[in-house]
Order: structure tokens, then sequence, then C-alpha cells
């Protein structure tokens, strides 16, 4: 992430050339070269004056009173995620080094409990979105998370990097840009973590598709939501998910699935049904196996099924 200057200055020049004089309530007029709000125009919105607004934006204030940040907010037409990204940037910094953060690792007892919900997908992300935890029917509705090195557990880089996730996921660019805006989000919470300006690194050099979300300065809160899936076992699937901040690690969210409606629900008892006789035969149940699961009868395992 860029220094906290300059990622003020890149944030409220986006934030402003987002919103249409038309959505502010100022008029039209002819010749006008600007899509968005001038700096005066904000100014004005907010309450504060032409040269204290300019010197925010060009980075040369980078701390600002609760009521600024609540005015800029309002007239930039922030939502509450960006908001308190807008907050995070403005509070004042000590002079520190970059701070390493402690890895995180969820308690045995909640791995014990996302392990007893056999028909119920769950997982834990960090701030990074890496999956700190998940069970069985989680894996088998994304992927083995489980299965993997442990630095390979991350959900943006799968969704970003595995072609699978491409066609998991029926809206993946707007699912994949918005767990991008969550990483925003995080990066605005920790300036100082090395970390993730490794990780945005890495992305930008990997991921074509990255680089340009990045550049949008879209900020996501994790809350709730609806994903939609084409899934290679159960075909059409629509899920709805919330997202629990977890006691004892703000930073640690827990997600929990759940079918849209009970046509989705019987697809997930029959995932969770593939996944077990996966787990139980140590080998994938047989392609008839998941067509059956597909028309929504309980898959069965043939003698002549064969790992894929």
């Amino acid at each position: 992430m860029a220094n906290n200057a300059d990622e003020i200055r890149e944030f409220l020049r986006t934030r402003r050339d987002a919103v249409r004089p038309s959505q502010a309530g100022l008029p039209k007029y002819p010749g006008r070269r600007v899509p968005g709000l001038r700096r005066e125009e904000v100014a004005q919105l907010a309450g504060v004056s032409v040269d204290y607004y300019t010197r925010l934006e060009q980075g040369r204030l980078t701390s600002a009173s609760e009521g600024v940040i609540l005015s800029i907010a309002e007239a930039l037409q922030l939502s509450q995620a960006e908001t308190q990204y807008l907050r995070d940037l403005l509070r004042p910094q000590p002079r520190r080094a970059r701070q390493l953060q402690p890895r995180q690792q969820v308690r045995p007892d909640l791995q014990r409990l996302l392990d007893g919900l056999h028909d119920q997908a769950a997982f834990v992300l960090g701030r990074r979105n890496e999956v700190l935890a998940s069970n069985a029917l989680l894996d088998a509705l994304l992927t083995p998370f489980n299965q993997k090195p442990l630095e390979d557990r991350n959900l943006l880089r799968w969704l970003l990097l595995d072609p699978a996730a491409r066609t998991l996921y029926l809206d993946w660019a707007q699912v994949t840009s918005e767990v991008v805006g969550v990483l925003r989000a995080e990066a605005g919470r920790y300036p100082n973590d090395p970390q993730i300006a490794e990780f945005v690194a890495e992305l930008t050099a990997a991921s074509p598709d990255f680089g340009p979300w990045w550049a949008e300065r879209t900020v996501v809160e994790r809350t709730w939501g609806t994903k939609r899936f084409d899934h290679p076992v159960v075909g059409r699937l629509d899920i709805t998910y919330e997202a629990l901040n977890l006691p004892g690690d703000p930073d640690q969210v827990l997600f929990v699935p759940a079918g849209s409606t009970g046509d989705d629900l019987e697809k997930l008892r029959i995932l969770a049904s593939w996944s077990t006789q996966r787990s139980t035969t140590g080998r994938e149940p047989s392609d008839s196996a998941s067509q059956d699961a597909a028309d929504g009868s309980t898959p069965e395992i043939r003698s002549d099924s064969r790992p894929r």
C-alpha cells in the first residue's frame, strides 16, 4: 500500500470523481469538463474551506477531526465501509516502523465446532482473506482448502488464480472485486502491516485483474449477501451467507453459507452426502454419482469409481 498521504489523495480523488453533480443536487452548466465533483464543490458541500479540503486531498494534511470526516463522507456520498476507511486513513498515525502482525489462528474449540457442522458449510477468514479454518462441506462447496499448504489457503488468491473459481461463480467478477474491496478495508486498518503490502504486490504481479480493481479503491465491508454457483456436483445453487465477527479476535470473521430456497438446501444436503462418501472411501465419487446429485437424487459409489 502507498504511504498514507498518497492513499488519502488517491482515495478522495477517486471518490470525488465518482459523484456526479446531479447526485449532489448541483446544477448543470454547459462546458463542464469534470465528470465528477470539483474540489471547491466538495468543500462547499462539506462546510469546510476550499484551501483546507485542497490540502487534505493533496495529502498535505494527514489527520482530521471526526466531524470533518463525517462531513466529507456525506459530501462524497460514501458508504459505511468507505467512511470507516477514510476514518482509518485520517486517524493520527504515530511514527513507528512497519509492524508485522502476529499470525492468526482459530481456537481449537472453534475448529471442532466447524467440523461438527456436517450439513452446514462454514469457514473463518483472517485479515488478508486467509482461510484460517473450514469444514468438509465448505471444502466441497468451494475448493479443498484443508488439503492445501498453509500459504495457499487464501480466498482471494484462489478466486484470482484458480480457473475453477471462474466457472464455479456465475458472478465471478463481482464476487472477486468485492473481496479485493475487503482487502482494501484491511489495508486501511493496518497501514503499517508489511504482509498486506507484500500480498498486494504478489497479486498485482500474478493476476491481470487485480491491479485495475485495486486502483479503483472500492472498499467493501464483510456483512451478508447472496452468491450464485454453477457447481460441478449439484449444478445451479444459490447461497446466502452471514459474516460474523468472532469474540477475542475482531479480525477473524466466521462465514456461514446456507441455501436460498428449499431446493438449494436439499442440494447442500446432497453435497454433504457426496463429501462424506468421498472422505470415507478416500476417492472421488463417480461421474454418474455427480450427475445423480445434480438431478436431485442421492449419489451412490459405483464399483468402477476412479479418483479424478
